[in-house]
């Protein structure tokens, strides 16, 4: 048995009910369930539609995010997380690069990095070397005047952690950051690279070795091992090349608003939806979410 999942933004263009019902009846579902009025629904399928991706690309044309997954086991025990353009709406480096006077030409490495164009590591490092120079200081500036959660972020860390399972906060950007965040939204634990700083100031290198792709998949290895928790009983989410390891590797993998490239070889992904997706591809309802 499966479940497909329709999903819309939290403000905007609801879904249309006709869409759902015109979808049940060609695919020969059960009964919809409104996990939200007018922002997600679902029903089960006794199988995949053949259909399917052709189906998901008249409803992106709705504004409209359509994810199709089995039944069983939905209701993960535990969350691993990006944390850059996912849990938070900005690229911290690119954040800092602009403060620094070269923001244009670390946006450019950033997007191309994040897109699979570039080798992660060796992206990281032409970045961080820009940064040579830079007040300790204005890390706590950006995060500070700069850095904002991603919507639905707090329903999503305190629904989950209130219903048992555990959350890890793990990036290719900077513990400073990750460690703020982390708090913030209270994650049980979090990794990421640190830059290194000598009086004050930021040296242009970062400690090796480089916590990139593979170093991802580590950590859905090693703490779901700790723990005793299967991979299929785990939900990853993330946005950039460096996250592909994890999301193929976990249960659930989740594209969120994703560059082109790591969409493309994701099977759930979520557009338009906010974090509290997550929360419905698990069949949380609204009225079941505990706010953050």
């Amino acid at each position: 048995m499966y479940i497909a999942t329709l999903l819309t933004a939290p403000t905007g263009p609801e879904i249309d009910p006709a869409l759902l019902s015109s979808l049940r009846n060609a695919w020969g579902g059960g009964d919809v369930v409104w996990l939200a009025p007018g922002r997600a629904a679902e029903f089960a399928l006794p199988a995949i539609p053949g259909n399917r991706w052709q189906v998901w690309d008249e409803a992106q044309k709705m504004r409209v995010d359509l994810v199709i997954q089995p039944a069983e086991g939905r209701r993960k025990r535990m969350l691993i997380a990006d944390m850059d353009s996912t849990m938070i709406q900005q690229e911290c480096i690119d954040e800092l690069a602009d403060m620094a006077g070269v923001g244009d030409r670390v946006k450019e490495i950033t997007a191309r990095a994040m897109n699979g164009e570039l080798d992660f590591e060796g992206a990281l490092t032409e970045r961080v070397g820009l940064l040579r120079g830079l007040p300790e200081a204005v890390i706590g500036q950006v995060l500070k005047d700069r850095i904002t959660l991603m919507p639905g972020a707090r329903d999503l860390l305190a629904t989950m952690r209130a219903n048992g399972a555990y959350t890890l906060l793990v990036s290719g950007g900077f513990t400073a950051f990750t460690a703020a965040v982390a708090a913030e939204l209270g994650f049980d634990e979090n990794r990421a690279n640190t830059l290194l700083i000598e009086n004050g100031t930021l040296t242009g290198q970062v400690q090796q070795p480089i916590l990139g792709r593979a170093a991802k998949v580590e950590a859905l290895e090693q703490v779901s091992a700790r723990l005793g928790i299967a991979r299929a009983e785990v939900i990853a989410v993330g946005d950039g090349a460096n996250d592909l390891g994890m999301l193929d590797l976990a249960g659930t993998g989740v594209a969120l608003h994703a560059k082109p490239a790591v969409a493309a070889q994701c099977d759930v992904r979520v557009n338009f939806g906010d974090l509290t997706a997550l929360l419905y591809l698990q069949g949380y309802a609204r009225s079941d979410f505990v706010t953050g």
